[in-house]
């Protein structure tokens, strides 16, 4: 996919940084993923919240297989249709990968908290 493509389809989101990942590329905006290109398909960053966004609009998931294992589903959905024609529906859909992208850091930065917290010390005996 075309990165001067990549850079209007996301252009809602402000500047975004494409960086190399899986044999494709990750798109960042403010530092968080919010979608991937692997062979030439656009997959938007999602959760429990956009998921359902996605397949209402006939989207799937991204999963691949390795030999002798498991398929494995990845958090993106395969960019919806209308979000190629129609700039407007793309921003949406930039809003609701952008979402997910946040929601995911935010959840990150809670976990780490928690690792972080220090014990509370025994009481003497």
């Amino acid at each position: 996919m075309d990165e001067e493509f990549v850079r209007e389809v996301f252009a809602s989101l402000g500047a975004i940084t494409i960086r190399r990942m899986f044999g494709g590329q990750g798109i960042y905006a403010s530092g968080r993923i919010v979608a991937l290109v692997i062979r030439g398909d656009l997959y938007l960053k999602s959760d429990e919240e956009a998921a359902p966004l996605y397949e209402a609009a006939g989207s799937r998931a991204w999963t691949y297989t390795r030999p002798g294992r498991a398929p494995v589903t990845m958090p993106y959905y395969r960019c919806p249709e209308d979000g190629f024609d129609d700039p407007d529906a793309m921003a949406g859909w930039a809003a609701v990968a952008d979402g997910a992208a946040r929601r995911s850091e935010a959840a990150k930065a809670g976990l780490q908290k928690r690792r972080r917290r220090p014990k509370a010390a025994l009481p003497d005996t």
